[in-house]
């Protein structure tokens, strides 16, 4: 374990994790471009949930080759990969049940999104987050979530249009799911607020 967690430590590795993420960054924008397109400015920063959260993770990782920590920038990445990674490889799931099968997209999203979620927990050690970067990082996905399903700025799954409320509802207990986590690995562990290096 010693040995993974140096591994995930290695510059070259942190390189290509920062590039990587960078693409998928810039690939998930293109991808919500129909939708940004139709999107009220006030809803803009909302809306395109999966490339933000990598872009989060963005700045971590380039703190990081920096010999930094940005807290803030580390608990809304936790908790955002974790949410949306999960909640989308769900929802490509159950487009394949509804639709009774997926285009080739749909399988690349579930693998991106589902590692998405694990990059999130694996560097959770390295860290620094206190109570105040939870809280703000918790506020953002919560007030996401308003906007998403209040305000009906969702990402389009247009063959799960009538589950609507159903998903709204679920993504709401994911929101909470993923700050428990968030909260696990970064502050119950040492049984009080971690201090800054």
């Amino acid at each position: 374990m010693v040995r993974f967690y140096a591994f995930l430590q290695y510059r070259e590795f942190l390189w290509a994790l920062l590039l990587v993420n960078a693409a998928g960054t810039v690939y998930g924008y293109i991808w919500y471009g129909s939708q940004l397109a139709e999107t009220p400015a006030r809803f803009l920063p909302f809306v395109p949930d999966s490339p933000t959260a990598s872009l989060f993770f963005v700045f971590v990782l380039t703190a990081f080759l920096l010999g930094k920590n940005w807290p803030l920038f580390e608990a809304l990445a936790l908790v955002t990969l974790f949410k949306y990674g999960i909640w989308a490889v769900v929802m490509n799931i159950l487009t394949f049940i509804v639709e009774d099968g997926l285009p080739w997209e749909g399988y690349m999203l579930i693998a991106s999104h589902l590692a998405m979620a694990v990059e999130g927990l694996l560097y959770a050690p390295f860290y620094r987050i206190r109570g105040v970067h939870l809280a703000v990082a918790a506020v953002w996905t919560l007030h996401n979530d308003v906007i998403d399903y209040v305000f009906m700025m969702y990402p389009r799954y247009h063959s799960l249009a009538e589950y609507v409320p159903q998903i709204g509802y679920f993504t709401f207990w994911l929101s909470m799911v993923s700050i428990g986590i968030a909260y696990f690995f970064c502050l119950r562990k040492t049984g009080n607020f971690p201090k800054e290096n």
